[in-house]
């Protein structure tokens, strides 16, 4: 008899530690598939590796830029879409799409010069779009010198370093300078691809971001995770407000806070040049893109299973890669909208 009860207490013991996975096993569902930004790809894939020891659930995600997971999405070849451009409220009623915030973070303008440490340069919004607009040349040009007195700057020429892919961080890039420069605006605009005035084009942040390790002179802009990973030397930029801020978590956190997720339609909401002395202009969210009506509900019940879990237990791993998460409140609302826009085609709520 003592034996009997010892084995049924262990069966439930066992059966506790490995429910969560268990419910999502049992649906048949081993692996879940999406494609898109590369802004955020350093924390899915660190979320994606502690999410697979936990469950045995593997998340494949392809780092192909905001442009390419929007088409895979439409096509119905991956499971969810990524994408830093929030798409506007028509245009995912016109796809059969819904998007919902999942993580928020800063675009970085970087540069190769020798001797200059990371926020050593400092720039003004103008002076930013007149690099990318090609109308300034050298980094000894008076107006570089004028912002930055005493630095000792090369007399060469700048390279500017660009995407060459549709991309989400482009369309956070140039919706800032588009915002901030009148010039720009009016010549090249925002989106995720544009026709670029001047430099060279590298596919991805990883793009990018190899050209200026590899470039003197050059600069370029980076999601801050690559940044990072890469030890490049960032700029400070001015603000709004005025203030020539530097890039990292408690920037990008003024700057989001000032989101109001709650009366956006569609979670269309813009991050560029936001008020406040502490706030960096260049930061943005990145979102993720699914079907309203879904083929494979016990897919999408895994994958909301999965960015639920990152919701709940990702934001350390967040914050240690310069991410700012998504806010309590913000969670509820986004799975609230999962309950009544995700649903299997007979229109039973997928979630949860």
């Amino acid at each position: 008899m003592r034996l009997k009860l010892f084995s049924i207490m262990c069966f439930l013991f066992l059966s506790l530690l490995t429910a969560r996975p268990f419910i999502v096993q049992a649906e048949g569902v081993k692996a879940i598939s999406g494609a898109g930004a590369t802004f955020p790809y350093p924390v899915y894939a660190k979320w994606a590796a502690a999410y697979y020891k936990l469950t045995g659930i593997k998340m494949n995600y392809q780092s192909i830029g905001s442009g390419g997971g929007i088409k895979q999405i439409k096509a119905g070849t991956v499971d969810f879409g990524a994408s830093d451009a929030p798409l506007k409220p028509s245009d995912l009623n016109n796809a059969g799409l819904m998007q919902f915030p999942m993580i928020m973070g800063g675009v970085v303008p970087v540069v190769n010069l020798r001797g200059i440490k990371p926020g050593q340069i400092r720039l003004s919004n103008e002076l930013m779009a007149d690099i990318y607009l090609g109308k300034v040349k050298k980094w000894n040009d008076k107006r570089i010198a004028d912002e930055n007195p005493g630095l000792g700057l090369p007399a060469r020429n700048i390279i500017v370093v660009h995407r060459a892919d549709g991309s989400g961080t482009t369309w956070i890039f140039t919706n800032y300078l588009s915002k901030v420069s009148k010039a720009w605006k009016e010549k090249v605009g925002c989106a995720k691809a544009v026709a670029w005035p001047a430099g060279i084009g590298g596919k991805g942040n990883e793009g990018v971001a190899s050209y200026v390790r590899r470039l003197p002179g050059s600069i370029g802009y980076v999601e801050y995770a690559y940044a990072l990973q890469n030890k490049l030397t960032y700029i400070k930029l001015k603000n709004r407000a005025g203030s020539f801020v530097a890039p990292e978590s408690k920037t990008f956190q003024a700057a989001a806070a000032n989101a109001d997720w709650e009366h956006s339609e569609g979670f269309y909401v813009v991050l560029t040049d936001q008020p406040g002395k502490d706030s960096w202009p260049i930061t943005g969210a990145s979102f993720i893109l699914m079907h309203k009506v879904q083929k494979k509900p016990g897919t999408a019940r895994a994958v909301l299973k999965f960015f639920d879990w990152c919701y709940r237990n990702g934001k350390k791993m967040a914050e240690e890669l310069g991410y700012v998460p998504m806010p309590g409140k913000v969670i509820t609302l986004v799975e609230e909208a999962w309950k009544s826009q995700i649903k299997d085609s007979s229109g039973q709520p997928v979630w949860p």
